[in-house]
């Protein structure tokens, strides 16, 4: 026999069975389904409000119940709310964080710090990484099967929409513009570019060397005489870098017969309001072209 030095126990089978015993029920109580769950981010508040079993997310992020930006925001009233500080979480005794890669890292890391299990998701860029993110949240919450009925009703939904657009083929893709605030917008290596592109329409990025996302000045969007301009709805506040976005020349660019459309809070995340996002802005292109006429003789001047 063993005898322990400093406790003096002796380590017997039967010792041994217990202490393999509880460690089997420790990990067992690991891997179980978090009871608890906080998220302070804004696509994990959308994720988790669709996934999560009734009563399992108590928090989420002040964004989640902003209407401006948060698809869900009504949805969002039947939880609480957080700014994401460390101290504010680690009060509500959560077993599980989501977070978002590029958000809250201080907060965050503290949180590990502490011992308090974080899960750290990307923000999806495409639309399989939509599909990725709902499995590994639906893994972390222990609401798998909820999560694949996600993903199949999400690639249903596409499925249609893309029947739908393919059983009409335009003579001419309309050639669409996404403009946020500070001049930026999005080419097709990001999730703003393939709602334009699921939508039947040419995203003039791609003619001007945009691929994920950068800045497109003012004068380059007039000259590239866009058929649709895209652009996110502004703020109660008053913010500089929304200026941009009710310049003048826009003005005479849809006096001119650009199609005026609307980003929203269904592009905010990857999430499947997508799907809604997508319609939406296949709806506004046939409107527009309806009423503005027909659009496919227009000859695009590109800027340099």
């Amino acid at each position: 026999m063993v005898t322990g030095s400093r406790l003096g126990t002796r380590v017997t089978p039967s010792l041994v069975a217990l202490i393999l015993a509880a460690g089997l029920m420790l990990g067992g109580a690991a891997s179980a389904a978090p009871r608890r769950v906080v998220s302070m981010n804004l696509c994990t508040d959308q994720l988790a409000m669709m996934l999560a079993a009734p009563g399992q997310l108590i928090s989420i992020s002040h964004l989640g119940h902003d209407p401006a930006v948060s698809p869900m925001a009504d949805r969002a009233r039947a939880y609480g709310r957080n700014h994401g500080h460390a101290e504010e979480l680690f009060r509500l005794r959560p077993d599980l964080v989501l977070a978002g890669r590029y958000s809250g890292g201080a907060a965050v890391a503290m949180l590990e710090r502490l011992g308090v299990p974080v899960l750290t998701l990307a923000p999806a860029r495409d639309l399989t990484e939509v599909r990725e993110n709902i499995h590994q949240l639906g893994q972390a919450l222990g609401q798998e099967a909820r999560a694949a009925r996600m993903i199949a009703d999400f690639d249903a939904g596409l499925a249609t929409l893309r029947a739908a657009r393919d059983a009409a083929p335009d003579a001419r893709p309309l050639r669409a513009a996404i403009y946020d605030p500070n001049g930026y917008s999005w080419g097709n290596a990001s999730l703003a570019g393939q709602i334009v592109t699921e939508a039947g329409l040419h995203n003039i990025a791609t003619e001007l060397g945009i691929t994920s996302g950068g800045q497109m000045a003012l004068e380059t969007l007039v000259l590239s005489d866009p058929d649709m301009l895209i652009r996110s709805p502004r703020y109660a506040t008053a913010s500089h870098a929304e200026e941009v976005l009710s310049h003048p020349a826009l003005t005479a660019l849809l006096r001119g017969g650009t199609i005026d459309a609307a980003s929203g809070p269904d592009w905010s995340c990857g999430t499947p309001q997508l799907l809604g996002a997508i319609a939406a802005l296949r709806a506004a292109a046939a409107q527009g072209g309806a009423a503005g006429g027909d659009t496919t003789e227009k000859t695009p001047r590109r800027g340099t």
